[in-house]
């Protein structure tokens, strides 16, 4: 089943269970989606999706630092929530030892001896790690990486 489908289907149980909160969040996810479908004039594909709810879990974090430090304390709990159902449409995070293995294979296999062939790096990693990492951490860690 495609994420979007999951997505409506999920819509649907909300609306039957009357969990305001959850339906809340599928439909700004939803929203999100649609939006980048009339954007780009084309069906959104699970990758495309998971780019999108990687946007929307960092837009959320964002805010709940905000929020934290202007003590809304009401407008962290509403975040927080729809941070918690965002994250359950992404796939399954990578550990530490994961990123480390996969970073040192990206070097070993695209040849990168210095910072500046970051970029070379990261566009091998990108689709193996999309929507599974922090892409700043994981750029801090191959910097650290590449410069040792």
């Amino acid at each position: 089943m495609s994420l979007k489908t999951q997505l409506t289907d999920d819509m649907k149980a909300a609306m039957r269970a009357q969990d305001k909160a959850r339906l809340g969040a599928i439909r700004l996810i939803l929203a999100a989606v649609k939006q980048q479908e009339v954007d780009t004039r084309t069906e959104q594909s699970d990758s495309d999706i998971i780019a999108t709810l990687t946007k929307m879990v960092k837009q959320r974090r964002d805010s709940i630092s905000q929020f934290s430090a202007a003590n809304r304390m009401d407008l962290v709990a509403q975040e927080q929530t729809e941070l918690d159902v965002i994250q359950q449409y992404l796939p399954q995070a990578l550990s530490e030892a994961e990123v480390a293995a996969l970073i040192s294979q990206a070097i070993q296999e695209t040849g990168a001896a210095t910072a500046q062939e970051m970029g070379k790096v990261m566009n091998w990693l990108k689709p193996k790690v999309q929507g599974r990492t922090d892409m700043g951490k994981l750029s801090g860690l191959i910097k650290a990486q590449l410069s040792a």
